[in-house]
């Protein structure tokens, strides 16, 4: 069955949350509900007669004789993990399925986040695990990619930044993340043992409240003959915190604290409270889990780190998203600003982090299918015949838009130079005049100025004709994903070479045509032809008038060609006559009237090479298909 929507289920150790989108629209993605709520505790409990139950049911229930908190962990071989985990998750399908919130068919796919820290063996072996707990279709992807795609798609990072890199830092329940990402490409920063999570501060305040307790051996019999109590006290203790993270100001007194509450009995009450002395104790505190660093020690510890590692591959991130519930965490805030100071980065913490991985898991796994989809679309257009047929179609225009320039430039600065010369008396024969003449034509096809004609030309032609026909192939497949026509444009007027280093239409033509435009100037005779003319309509008859027959090999026959030759081998005209015979204006007058001539033969030769442009046509595609993969990649990035 076709997939029809994208569930973003994010599984937290703290938390967990899911949100659903539709493949074939581009609307924001819908967060789900469990339990009248769309952000869940992550727990699970057992009911005898109710059975599993999780989140806020599972903590609220009466009658729960069992229940299991802040399970998420890499996947390991222990059954009772196992068993949690796959609980949990089929639990949660089987209510969204009965809401009829997702799909009741197989055309739900679900994303599940990890950490990105998690190596590729750990997500598959994770991935195997929820696949049986009876989903059928499942992929896990780091979270730290739909932080980063929900702050694109939530309008947050404008299009040089998503070129460019971020840095995110999640900081969860269990662990704190932190993944470089370019262009969609995660890379994680990894920064050692990672058990930097905000329960180390669940679990301080707890440690804290039965230290304090006056029952604190009654709770600890009881904690480890009821292990559900202990649960439901370290949940008080959470809520204490989030409670005094979320009103920093109303807890700077001394008699304002923020509590948590649980009821062992009718006579046992766990009341865990903080305030800003308490907690600033806490955080400041040595923990063993930390190697005896502080919390907030080690947090400061991990983001210099990170800093100090990217800062070896010569990497200043744009911008710093932060995520994670703990990013709520004032301080976090501000150790990341300090450490990456504006302007060279941006600090940007997410507004809503509990939802942020659920609603980004959705935006990837659409952003994914239609990202190959749009991929697909356009490899077929450049598997096809459409391109090469393209290009051979106007190579005419190419010729045309070649011929006058380069007809201009052979005669300023070969046939012209070379007369002036031979006027001169630079030049001896007019034989000697027409190798000149062609080695001119030969050096200066190959200098700079003849090579950006046939650039600026083939820039031209491109923009002219070829960009025009493109765009009618490329622009419908814009207008299907919804993204700007410019995306798979050459923006005409613009050099491509600009545009796209990998696409130089001018290196293309040049590579293969300056060889054979050589060859045409030199091996066709088009130079010969000239002096052919040059000797037919001006020098022939008036040297044989002023020198006579004597000045002819003994025996030549007098004959118009042999004539002609005779002159072009053996005549060294006297430098007195020359400028009376060439004069300026005569020169001026012969290159205009082999001008036609010369564009004729040179538009002929270069029509006539058919094998060179079947090379140039082909390298000419190669470009283009390449080029266009580039801005492909560039494109997806815009897709939602």
């Amino acid at each position: 069955m076709e997939i029809q929507e994208i569930i973003g289920f994010d599984l937290g150790h703290g938390e967990t949350a899911v949100a659903r989108a539709v493949v074939e629209s581009i609307e924001p993605p819908e967060m789900l509900e469990i339990n009248n709520k769309k952000v869940q505790i992550t727990a699970l409990g057992w009911h005898p007669e109710l059975g599993y139950l999780v989140g806020e049911q599972a903590l609220i229930q009466a009658g729960v004789t069992q229940l299991d908190i802040s399970f998420k962990q890499k996947p390991n071989n222990d059954p009772n993990y196992r068993k949690t985990i796959q609980n949990f998750l089929t639990t949660y399908y089987h209510l969204l399925k009965e809401s009829k919130q997702i799909d009741v068919g197989e055309g739900s796919y679900f994303y599940v986040g990890c950490p990105s820290g998690w190596s590729v063996s750990d997500r598959q072996a994770y991935q195997k695990l929820l696949q049986e707990a009876g989903i059928p279709s499942i992929n896990v992807v780091p979270e730290s990619r739909a932080a980063f795609m929900q702050a694109k798609e939530a309008g947050k990072l404008e299009y040089e930044k998503l070129q460019s890199s971020a840095l995110i830092i999640d900081i969860g329940s269990s662990t704190t993340d932190f993944t470089l990402v370019k262009s969609l490409s995660e890379i994680p920063v990894d920064f050692g043992s990672n058990v930097l999570g905000a329960s180390l501060i669940d679990k301080a305040i707890f440690a804290q409240t039965i230290a304090n307790h006056s029952d604190k051996e009654l709770l600890e019999r009881v904690f480890t003959k009821y292990p559900h109590h202990q649960a439901r006290c370290e949940l008080a203790c959470r809520k204490a915190k989030e409670d005094y993270f979320s009103n920093e100001e109303l807890y700077s007194n001394s008699q304002s604290f923020a509590r948590g509450f649980e009821s062992i009995n009718e006579q046992i009450y766990f009341i865990p409270q903080v305030n800003k002395s308490v907690m600033e104790g806490i955080l400041n505190q040595p923990l063993p889990e930390l190697a005896n660093k502080s919390w907030m020690e080690a947090f400061r510890y991990a983001v210099n780190e990170a800093k100090e590692k990217l800062k070896q591959q010569g990497i200043v991130p744009r911008v710093l998203l932060m995520t994670g519930g703990a990013s709520r965490m004032k301080f976090t805030r501000f150790i990341c600003s300090e450490i990456f100071p504006e302007p060279e980065t941006q600090v940007r913490p997410d507004p809503e982090p509990e939802r942020c991985i659920a609603l980004g898991l959705a935006r990837v796994g659409r952003w994914d299918l239609r990202a190959s989809a749009f991929k697909q679309e356009v490899n077929q257009l450049l598997d096809s015949n459409k391109l090469k047929n393209l290009i051979e179609k106007h190579i005419p225009e190419l010729i045309e838009l070649l011929t006058k320039p380069l007809v201009d430039g052979l005669i300023a600065n070969a046939v012209q130079l070379a007369l002036k010369d031979w006027q001169k008396n630079k030049i001896r024969t007019l034989a000697d005049l027409e190798s000149t003449m062609k080695q001119r034509a030969e050096t200066w096809i190959t200098t700079s100025g003849a090579q950006q004609i046939v650039k600026s030309q083939s820039v031209a032609w491109f923009n002219s004709k070829i960009q025009p026909e493109l765009a009618q192939e490329t622009d419908p497949i814009c207008q299907m994903y919804q993204i700007p026509r410019s995306s798979l444009r050459f923006e005409e007027g613009i050099d491509p070479a600009v545009v796209n280093p990998d696409l130089s239409i001018g290196d293309a033509i040049l590579a293969e045509t300056v060889g054979f435009i050589v060859n045409v100037v030199i091996g066709s005779g088009t130079v010969g032809s000239v002096i052919a003319l040059i000797l037919t309509g001006h020098l022939t008859w008036p040297i044989v008038l002023v020198y006579g027959a004597s000045v002819l090999a003994a025996g030549v026959e007098i004959t118009r060609s042999k004539t002609q030759q005779a002159i072009k081998t053996n005549v060294d005209v006297p430098s007195w006559s020359r400028s009376i015979l060439l004069g300026d204006s005569k020169i001026d007058s012969i290159c205009q009237e082999i001008r036609p001539e010369l564009e004729k033969v040179l538009k002929e030769q270069l029509t006539g090479n058919q094998a060179a442009f079947d090379q140039l046509i082909e390298k000419v595609g190669q470009g283009l298909k390449s080029a266009l993969s580039s801005k492909v990649q560039e494109a997806i990035i815009l897709i939602q």
